[in-house]
């Protein structure tokens, strides 16, 4: 597992797949709750994603999916949305990940690009999660960290 100070749509933009973390709640109008961080970012691209991956989770509950319309995989860090996120379910979400990879049998391109999850609205600290993710993920998977300018420039 390689770490970078890069934007992860950066990646995206060159045609390669993402992952952005989710939660487990569905709205009533059968949409998947996608209000902040990256969620919210692939909402505001990929309009026909919330209720996409609302259907999944209505029917399978709160797992990883993979979207190949989008090159985008979901990975779940929270149960609620305005919980903090789950170490457990972190490390049930990279489990779930590394089986989709496991025989690379999915046929999606590596590397996959990831944030570090559970570590911005999940309000996790990385020195506890990295551990998790190592264990589990290997060289096919990056970290990208925005540069704290690109944070500014999103909000400002």
């Amino acid at each position: 597992m390689k770490e970078l100070q890069e934007d992860i749509w950066k990646y995206w933009e060159k045609g390669n797949w993402i992952v952005i973390t989710t939660n487990g709640n569905i709205k009533k109008n059968g949409e998947a709750v996608m209000g902040r961080g990256l969620a919210l970012e692939a909402k505001q691209r990929f309009p026909d994603l919330p209720k996409q991956l609302g259907e999944r989770l209505r029917e399978y509950g709160n797992k990883v999916f993979t979207f190949t319309k989008f090159r985008i995989i979901t990975f779940p860090v929270k149960h609620k949305w305005y919980e903090k996120a789950d170490l457990k379910l972190i490390e049930e979400s990279c489990k779930g990940l590394n089986t989709i990879f496991q025989y690379n049998l999915s046929g999606i391109p590596t590397p996959i690009y990831l944030s570090k999850v559970g570590c911005g609205n999940g309000k996790l600290n990385w020195k506890d999660v990295k551990p998790i993710l190592e264990k589990y993920l290997d060289e096919r998977f990056i970290i990208c960290e925005r540069e704290k300018q690109d944070l500014q420039s999103l909000h400002g």
